[in-house]
């Protein structure tokens, strides 16, 4: 890789973190404010491609914010190629959004010893994405409004199929709620503690996250998570945003005001994103990983209907 392209990548993560990181300054967790409350009457969801295929990991939260701050009522996204090959185009004076695609390619080094051995070389490439809102001229069927929001009753039953699918062991009492690695069970307080059935499934959201952790599932680490408040607060974010991304697949609101428990990571998360700006691409790719994986235990048919 050449020094340009490594400065680049650097700048492309100190770019995005850095804007995180100013609205957790403020208190804001910026990937709550699609739950904001002047967005309440929509339906959240995760951001699509022109395909309607979502995007994942980071370019969530990345669309999410500018869906958020900019206003915007569609949730879909294309580039300015896209757009022409759809017979569209980007309003004059318009701006993209910044999305982010990363992978590795494999490059032959010396290694020492006079000889060439393949080694993966990881590559993070920015590129702009324009909000259907912002183009014009594309088929009338990009234009549709949006989904209706689903009955409430059905999103709880949904989500409660969802996470009775996983066979996690959810045992209930008490006041807390937290997933135990040694036992592998989730601990949740009584439904009825809760202010509504909406309110029990995000809190369990975030716990059937770190439920994922397990080596025989996805495999985090949580061995210094009791140890160590650099690794809880890394696990905590992963949860976070496992959390935002699972609920929004399911259609109900995330946890939008932090535990007591939970709020007093906001100083351990601005800590670890100031040491490490590839932190929150990490826990955002974590996330996606353990949600992934919630997807996979279900059934063919709940997978066409989230679909």
């Amino acid at each position: 890789m050449t020094k340009k392209a490594e400065s680049d990548r650097i700048d492309i993560y100190t770019r995005i973190t850095d804007r995180i990181v100013e609205d957790l300054e403020t208190g804001v967790r910026p990937w709550m404010k699609p739950w904001s409350a002047a967005n309440t009457h929509s339906r959240i969801t995760r951001p699509v491609r022109h395909n309607g295929l979502p995007y994942s990991g980071m370019n969530v939260l990345l669309l999410w914010s500018e869906q958020v701050s900019r206003g915007f009522s569609s949730s879909m996204w294309m580039t300015f190629k896209q757009a022409l090959e759809l017979g569209g185009v980007v309003r004059k004076g318009e701006t993209g959004s910044t999305v982010v695609f990363a992978s590795r390619f494999t490059k032959s080094v010396a290694d020492g010893n006079g000889n060439d051995v393949d080694r993966e070389i990881p590559f993070l490439k920015a590129y702009s994405v324009f909000n259907i809102e912002q183009i014009e001229g594309l088929p009338d069927s990009y234009y549709a409004p949006p989904a209706k929001v689903r009955d409430p009753v059905e999103r709880i039953e949904r989500a409660d199929r969802f996470f009775r699918n996983t066979g996690a062991v959810i045992r209930h009492g008490g006041n807390q709620a937290y997933y135990s690695p040694d036992m592998d069970y989730i601990q949740m307080p009584p439904f009825e503690a809760f202010r509504d059935a909406a309110g029990y499934a995000s809190v369990l959201s975030h716990e059937v996250t770190h439920w994922t952790a397990a080596v025989h599932r996805v495999g985090r680490d949580l061995s210094r998570y009791a140890k160590d408040r650099t690794d809880r607060a890394r696990e905590e974010l992963i949860a976070e945003l496992g959390s935002c991304f699972l609920c929004a697949d399911l259609g109900i609101a995330p946890e939008l005001e932090p535990r007591p428990d939970h709020a007093s990571y906001l100083q351990s998360w601005l800590s670890v994103l100031a040491n490490d700006k590839r932190a929150i691409f990490q826990a955002a790719a974590h996330a996606q990983r353990a949600v992934s994986f919630l997807h996979s235990l279900q059934p063919e048919a709940e997978l066409k209907a989230a679909a």
